[in-house]
């Protein structure tokens, strides 16, 4: 089965207290490489996460967010500065008796000292919101998955359908080379006639073709070349994760292509070696795609 690298998927999970959110998104990377955003409260369970993930996604850049509504993450304190609020006492004990106030301190006189309280914030998890993130995870990789197979399908589909064309191409390449070298030596023969009078040696027209044959002799090419379009049709039905293998056919397919571009000398296979490149070009683009 083909997967797609690129994707999304969305998942959510709740009690009478929490509601937590998860959204993943995919797209194209030659690893796999994650990027988690979640409140950091929650950081502690990454790990988790990215095991859980590992489960359904092989190769891709994938970012993870993360997102918790209800129940508050972080409990708070207050403390009071007891050293500093002796000194503020002190010293309007110092006031009052170097003015000669009657008035005494108050609670509200302390009050008013907002810089002697501290407010301390502690995270805090409810107990099931391990369970709950995990049951969001699980969610949004199933629709990702969804998705990344669904897209991987159309992918297969168009693959094929190129591999087809240059499947023909190919056999129409096999069945015309014979007739290259057929054509040279007709031209040898016309051209030798020309320049000697018609006092040609047989012996001679038969050393050059033979040695232009070997020249332009692209069967051993071709035959790889129909190796490499069946292994990429084969891998196309391969449940593995798929994409560097084609990445890699389709880059000994387009070493295979030159080649014979370079050695065929004839228009005709040349102009058929340009569509191949074509082809070739489109395949690669889309098998970056594929997981």
């Amino acid at each position: 089965m083909v997967t797609s690298m690129t994707g999304y998927g969305r998942g959510e999970a709740q009690n009478e207290k929490v509601k937590v959110f998860a959204e993943i998104k995919t797209v194209n990377h030659r690893f796999c490489e994650y990027t988690i955003r979640m409140p950091r409260q929650l950081l502690v369970l990454e790990e988790k996460v990215k095991k859980i993930a590992n489960e359904y996604i092989r190769r891709g850049r994938v970012e993870i967010f993360i997102t918790v509504e209800g129940e508050s993450l972080v409990s708070k304190n207050v403390k009071i500065d007891w050293n500093l609020a002796d000194q503020y006492v002190r010293l309007m004990d110092d006031v009052k008796g170097k003015y000669n106030l009657e008035s005494s301190i108050t609670l509200q006189d302390v009050i008013q000292l907002e810089s002697i309280f501290l407010t301390e914030e502690v995270p805090t998890v409810p107990i099931d919101l391990e369970s709950l993130l995990m049951e969001s995870i699980k969610g949004a990789l199933e629709n990702l998955k969804d998705m990344r197979v669904q897209e991987g399908q159309e992918l297969a589909h168009d693959l094929q359908n190129q591999l087809n064309k240059l499947a023909a191409i190919t056999l129409e390449v096999k069945k015309y080379a014979p007739s290259v070298v057929e054509q040279y030596k007709s031209r040898l023969v016309a051209k030798l006639s020309e320049l000697t009078d018609g006092m040609i040696e047989d012996s001679r027209i038969v050393t050059e073709a033979a040695i232009f044959a070997d020249k332009c002799d692209i069967n051993e090419e071709l035959t790889r070349l129909e190796s490499h379009v069946q292994q990429f049709s084969g891998t196309l039905s391969n449940g593995e994760p798929i994409g560097r293998k084609l990445d890699f056919l389709v880059q000994e397919m387009n070493r295979e292509v030159n080649t014979i571009g370079s050695k065929a000398n004839d228009s005709t296979i040349t102009k058929e070696v340009v569509e191949m490149k074509s082809l070739l070009e489109k395949l690669k683009e889309q098998v970056q795609n594929i997981e």
